[in-house]
Parts: C-alpha cells; sequence; structure tokens
C-alpha cells in the first residue's frame, strides 16, 4: 500500500483531519493525524477512530502503523518541535 492511499483513507474516514504520512517500504508507516474530533478523547480512542477509518486494510496491507493524533490545539503547541 502506498502512503498516499493512507491518508486518503484517513481524510475521507476523518472529514476535516489533516494528515501526513510517512514509510517508503510498502507496510510500514508513521502517520500524524490533526483532527478536532479528537477534542476529549483518550490516545487509545482517537488510535480506535483512524483505525476504523483505515478498515480492513490495517488487518491486511498495514504491517505497522506508528500514530500521532492531536486536536489543532495540540498540534500548534507541538507544530515548532515536529518531524513528521
Amino acid at each position: 500500500m502506498r502512503k498516499e492511499n493512507i491518508q486518503q483513507l484517513i481524510e475521507a474516514g476523518l472529514q476535516g483531519a489533516e494528515v501526513a504520512v510517512d514509510g517508503d517500504d510498502g507496510v510500514h508507516f508513521a502517520a500524524r493525524v490533526v483532527y478536532d474530533g479528537f477534542t476529549g478523547l483518550s490516545p487509545v480512542k482517537r488510535h480506535q477512530l483512524v483505525y476504523k477509518a483505515l478498515g480492513d486494510h490495517m488487518q491486511q496491507a498495514i504491517h505497522a502503523l506508528s500514530l500521532q493524533t492531536l486536536t489543532s490545539e495540540e498540534w500548534q503547541r507541538q507544530k515548532p518541535f515536529s518531524t513528521l
């Protein structure tokens, strides 16, 4: 799977999300998802929303996905220190 496909799936599942995906081997990826729908949710619940957006691809085409899930406010505070 290509990182662009993962980005499109997450953006389609989480309307209004800002998504950046990295990973060049086709099975190991890292994604930053900035989405205000994460407000008030635990990290586990945030990750579950992203996994739901990816559907069956998480069990088939994606071997590993490292997630950074943030609200817009959290992203603005962290942005200067980001590497993805």
